[in-house]
């Protein structure tokens, strides 16, 4: 008899709300007999009959990813799952990663990664356009990568005059690298540079605040706070009783 085939999809949830989620990942997560991934994201899968849960840490990607993949060798289709899109700052990169140090055998499975709406583009989306030219993406965590790189790469974006999106801006471990990353970007560009604040955005807690460099408080981000600094081309459309547009205009300012 044949050995069952496994599979592994790699699944991205969006930003929070059901409807940012594709209509592959839906269909993935509903023919996955396992669910994997950090507790949060784990619970904003709808329950199935039969269907085996194991939730985790958010410091045990490898761990997860390891133990995704032996099930998926041993014939079960499973869903790694991930807020936004797997691929920015998420699991896809800790499931290649554990099969490039695994078993062999690994490298064989059908693995499927499944594209979600990521936190930046939710948040540019709810604004207008303000990615809408040259930008670059960086994670202020200093979990797997030191300080003084993270401070270059800012320093060297700023200097480029690229929109900056700031994923894992603080947590309770480090209340103050965004303080940090701030002093960094003061002391390169205008104090009009706009500033969003994107709290929890496709959550019934969201709250969208478009500000300026000089008076962006910081103190105000927490983990589930998305930052975007703007460019020199980055514009403010107000409006009078909402939230302003922010676009980033396609021509060299």
């Amino acid at each position: 008899m044949t050995a069952r085939q496994g599979r592994l999809y790699v699944v991205g949830l969006g930003p929070g709300d059901a409807g940012f989620l594709t209509h592959d990942a839906s269909a993935a997560l509903k023919e996955a007999e396992d669910i994997i991934g950090y507790a949060p994201y784990v619970a904003r899968v709808p329950e199935r009959p039969g269907q085996t849960r194991l939730a985790s840490d958010n410091r045990v990607e490898l761990d997860r990813a390891r133990e995704a993949l032996s099930r998926a060798a041993a014939g079960r289709v499973v869903a790694v799952v991930s807020g936004g899109d797997p691929g920015v700052f998420a699991m896809a990169s800790a499931v290649f990663e554990a099969i490039e140090q695994g078993e062999r055998d690994w490298r064989d499975l059908d693995i499927r990664v499944l594209p979600g709406i990521s936190a930046m583009q939710a948040a540019a989306a709810r604004l207008g356009a303000p990615l809408g030219h040259d930008f670059c993406v960086i994670s202020l965590s200093d979990n797997l990568k030191p300080w003084d790189v993270i401070a270059a790469r800012l320093e060297h974006a700023a200097r480029g005059d690229f929109v900056i999106a700031l994923y894992n801006p603080a947590s309770r471990a480090r209340p103050g690298r965004i303080h940090d990353a701030f002093a960094i970007l003061r002391g390169l560009l205008e104090p009009e540079t706009v500033v969003i604040f994107a709290k929890s955005v496709g959550r019934a807690e969201e709250n969208i605040l478009v500000t300026r460099l000089a008076e962006a408080d910081p103190s105000q981000v927490d983990m589930s706070t998305l930052v975007i600094v703007g460019a020199r081309g980055t514009r403010v459309i107000a409006r009078a009783a909402a939230t302003p547009f922010v676009y980033t205009s396609r021509k060299a300012p």
